[in-house]
This record gives structure tokens, C-alpha cells and sequence, in this order.
């Protein structure tokens, strides 16, 4: 779901799970070195939500 942009990495959301279906808490937030990601305010999905575009794009839904 993350990939180089121009100037900046950029976060697509229709590929990010929040890291629901692997983590208990998004990734990125965890491992960047400065408080650069916030949440998607425009963007808001359940952890239901989440979890079924998880099985989507793993094939298992």
C-alpha cells in the first residue's frame, strides 16, 4: 500500500488494511522514525471493514 511518490512516500487506501489481518496496529506508525502519518481523516473504516479488504486482496475472502 505504500509506495515512492515524488517527493514523498504515498499511502494508498484502497490497499491499506491498516495492517488489520497481520498487526494489531498500523505498521508505518510504528517503524517511522518521526510522527509523519497520521490517519486518514477522510478515510474512515471499520476494523470489519478493513479486515474484508484484507481477505479481498489476499485472495482469501
Amino acid at each position: 500500500a505504500i509506495s515512492q511518490g515524488e517527493e514523498i512516500y504515498v499511502i494508498d487506501p484502497n490497499l491499506c488494511t491498516e495492517c488489520v489481518g497481520h498487526y494489531d496496529e498500523p505498521q508505518c506508525q510504528q517503524v517511522c522514525p518521526v510522527d509523519c502519518i497520521p490517519l486518514d481523516t477522510s478515510n474512515v473504516e471499520s476494523k470489519d471493514e478493513l479486515m474484508q479488504k484484507y481477505l479481498i486482496i489476499t485472495g482469501k475472502a
